[in-house]
């Protein structure tokens, strides 16, 4: 079964959503569309992914919380970098992105 679009259109305030370029982006190793100029999580969440990262201790699953930039609950490891907000962090053609797990490891350099 392939997933709904879940953007809103037609807000009733916000009006109709503004044309943008179609991009894709690899979260996990899959490709997911996505609107240049959009967050990362709206481009998730819109993908129907909800789970963001697994925290250290309980391996308990998070996702978008303020969607604000405020709170860590929506990091996910982008282009080998841990730890990015991904609500505030917008996609660009290409960028990696991989659920995290606990805290994120750093890429090594070569």
């Amino acid at each position: 079964m392939k997933n709904k679009d879940l953007r809103v259109k037609n807000h009733p305030i916000l009006g109709k959503e503004a044309k943008r370029e179609k991009i894709t982006i690899l979260v996990d190793g899959k490709k997911i569309p996505a609107y240049e100029g959009e967050p990362i999580a709206a481009s998730l969440t819109a993908a129907g992914i909800r789970v963001f990262r697994y925290t250290s201790k309980d391996k308990e699953a998070r996702g978008v919380f303020c969607a604000i930039g405020q709170c860590t609950d929506c990091v996910m490891t982008v282009d080998g970098v841990p730890n990015v907000r991904t609500c505030i962090t917008l996609v660009k053609e290409g960028i990696r992105i991989k659920t995290q797990e606990g805290l994120g490891k750093w890429k090594k350099k070569e």
